[in-house]
């Protein structure tokens, strides 16, 4: 276990975690570190975390929940028995959320999911300990003075005869109420030391009277202001003594006081600190929660319903990456100001954390009410965000729970909330939904594909399987798409339409789609040494993918490792991909051209493409949708669409390749209108690399003319 010195003097974090993965992880976040300066301590085990806090002045501490020597909330008490005055961070993985929320309300100050686990989010909840202890010491500190000095000529004195009558000012006293001792003399207490109720703004009353009545100490009431000679008000505390004549009688009162605003402040601010996110200034879970409970409880009382609202905005990670964490945070900011302005002052507006807020509407008539809002939500928040040089465009996925209709306590209204709004992003994003019970089997089925799809490169479930492309004049096979399968050993094969998307939300899209490329170029190269012909293979490219970093420089060496020539490779990416961050967006295309690989548009048609943008890319293919071409033969408008798709493919001089070919009939339209090429059914079912291996040496019938 060592220290690393990060500056000579400053805050002290210990880090109490075992799994090495996750100190090096934190190691790299804090690298950069730029908050002052800041010692870090390792504990490998808790045992050593209590001595680390026992021996050492520490200032925060980062604490796992699962340790060599402790699992569970265990290891929080221990250190919150060890230490009580220390802001606890709590790191936790996914699956232990709840004990972390449970850690979270037995007084550990927040905590941090692994998955978000960067330098970002980490410095952050960081610095926010840090803050809160430098207000808590400066407050401690400000107490301990107060209570030292309270009976001394340091704070203000004033004192009074028995009628109540001022007798004496010291200099604290006169700057405190702007009376000179000579002008207050003689003046009616309550003249001179003008207090008030704080909260009632009526007048207090004097503890003065009550000390020479009752013969003993008295302080003021809580929340005391008093309103100096000029109208200033300032927050006091004080406390009155009566004074004694050698034959012990009472003649009058002495009242030491003391100017509290600033600590007052601090404690206000500390309790904000605690119930509301530092970012956007809205409530956190902890108040949601509250509040929620409350609501509740009230509707329940009255009959009412209640509604929550769990907003999600649709690909932040990917404008966070791109732009920046600054730019992201501002954009968390607008989204906050803008939802607080869609709902009522009685409604609350939490973040959760990340991108993701919660709405509490505190009372509805109808579900509809509900709804209403979350639409109202999703069109606000579509209008342009202008944030410096930048002009951001964004969708929101919002799902909704009812109360009492989808349950009476909180965690359940927030989860299912949050199930509604995964169901939004399955069907699209860019919309809400409202949860149904169904759901909850639909989250099971979710929760378990991604469970499976975490070993499943590892376990070899992950194939690749083969497609032909045909030239739809003379038959041939002009190239061939690789498609990613996934062979459940217990569910069977599974579409990528199915475990694309969870592995886009899990993470594991990346490493998955990088098999994928390699997986493909190595084959293709294979058959090329086997002496099969040398056709090019296409790849389809996931936005994720296409902006992680290192992309380009893994193309290489995935080039480079198979010994494959860069012009038999094609990647394809879908038009939304390449509308976002245009800029960005040309220059890596510009590169991949400049290696001399083909690019394609995946799904043309959509609607996300323009004529300018078709011309700024360097594209050599379009594939029509598969979604025109099953209609193309039906009385709908995919005909004039499919025939100007090819158009403009011919114009700008791009291959066109219509998707989805499955019967006779749609080829003649396609053959009719000069569509070039084209894959399906009709021609061949994508076929394991040993199947399709046979295709490419038998090779099909010419079909110029079926």
């Amino acid at each position: 276990m060592a220290a690393s010195k990060m500056g000579d003097a400053g805050s002290a974090l210990a880090v109490i975690v075992g799994d090495p993965g996750e100190r090096q992880s934190i190691r790299a976040a804090l690298a950069d570190w730029e908050g002052g300066p800041l010692d870090i301590h390792w504990a490998d085990t808790l045992a050593q975390g209590v001595d680390l806090l026992v021996k050492g002045r520490i200032t925060a501490v980062v604490l796992g929940l699962t340790l060599p020597d402790c699992e569970g909330l265990d290891g929080f008490v221990t250190v919150s028995n060890a230490a009580p005055q220390l802001p606890v961070l709590i790191l936790s993985a996914v699956r232990d959320e709840g004990l972390a929320q449970q850690a979270v309300a037995r007084g550990a100050s927040d905590y941090l999911l692994k998955t978000h686990l960067d330098s970002h989010s980490l410095r952050r909840a960081i610095r926010g300990l840090i803050e809160r202890t430098a207000v808590e010491e400066a407050l401690f500190a400000e107490k301990e003075r107060a209570e030292v000095t309270l009976n001394s000529i340091g704070d203000a004195v004033l004192s009074t005869d028995l009628a109540g009558r001022v007798t004496y000012l010291n200099a604290v006293a006169e700057a405190m109420t702007g009376w000179r001792r000579e002008e207050a003399a003689g003046r009616p207490l309550a003249e001179v030391f003008h207090i008030i109720d704080g909260t009632t703004r009526e007048p207090a009353q004097n503890p003065m009277g009550l000390a020479v009545q009752e013969n003993r100490t008295v302080g003021l009431t809580a929340n005391c202001i008093m309103v100096r000679r000029d109208g200033v008000e300032m927050a006091i505390e004080d406390s009155a003594t009566p004074i004694h004549d050698r034959k012990g009688q009472v003649t009058g009162a002495v009242i030491v006081l003391r100017d509290v605003s600033a600590a007052r402040e601090a404690s206000l601010r500390l309790s904000h600190l605690a119930h509301h996110d530092s970012l956007t200034d809205l409530p956190n879970r902890l108040l949601l929660n509250d509040r929620l409970a409350r609501a509740i409880a009230v509707a329940g009382r009255h009959g009412r319903r209640l509604a929550v609202l769990f907003v999600d905005i649709d690909h932040f990670k990917h404008m966070n990456d791109s732009l920046g964490h600054a730019i992201g945070d501002r954009l968390l900011q607008s989204v906050a100001a803008r939802l607080t302005a869609c709902v009522r002052s009685s409604d609350t507006v939490s973040r959760q954390g990340g991108d993701e807020f919660i709405v509490l509407l505190s009372e509805i008539e109808r579900g509809d009410d509900a709804a209403a809002t979350a639409g109202k939500i999703i069109e606000s928040l579509a209008e342009p965000h202008q944030l410096a040089e930048h002009e951001l465009h964004i969708t929101v996925s919002v799902g909704v729970s009812v109360s009492p209709d989808d349950g009476v306590d909180p965690e359940n209204l927030i989860e299912r909330a949050d199930i509604a709004m995964y169901h939004a992003k399955q069907q699209g994003r860019a919309r809400f939904a409202c949860f149904t019970s169904d759901m909850h089997v639909r989250v099971f089925e979710r929760q378990s594909l991604e469970a499976s799809l975490q070993g499943a490169l590892q376990r070899h479930e992950i194939e690749v399987h083969y497609q032909a492309m045909m030239d739809l004049g003379t038959g041939a096979i002009v190239g061939f798409e690789a498609l990613a399968r996934w062979m459940h050993p217990e569910r069977g094969p599974i579409l990528p339409s199915q475990f694309v998307p969870i592995a886009e939300g899990c993470g594991l899209i990346v490493p998955i789609g990088q098999w994928v490329l390699r997986e493909s170029c190595r084959q293709a190269r294979a058959w090329q040494d086997d002496g099969l012909p040398s056709l090019p293979v296409s790849v389809n490219v996931s936005a994720f993918e296409f902006r992680s970093a290192g992309f380009l420089h893994g193309v290489r060496e995935i080039l480079r490792e198979s010994r494959l020539e860069s012009r038999y490779l094609q990647l394809e990416l879908t038009e939304g991909v390449l509308m976002t961050q245009g800029a960005s967006t040309a220059t890596t295309l510009r590169a991949l051209k400049a290696m001399g690989v083909g690019l394609a548009i995946d799904d043309f048609g959509m609607g996300y493409s323009s004529l300018s943008h078709l011309n700024q890319f360097p594209i050599d293919v379009l594939k029509v949708d598969q979604s025109f071409v099953h209609e193309i033969t039906h009385a709908t408008d995919a005909a004039p669409i499919v025939s100007a798709v090819i158009s403009i493919g011919k114009s700008l001089k791009q291959r066109v390749v219509a998707e989805g070919v499955e019967t006779a009939g749609q080829l003649a339209c396609l053959r009719a209108m000069g569509c070039g090429e084209g894959q399906g059914y009709y021609f061949s079912r994508p076929l394991p690399a040993a199947h399709f291996a046979k295709v490419l040496v038998d090779r099909p019938r010419n079909i110029a003319s079926a």
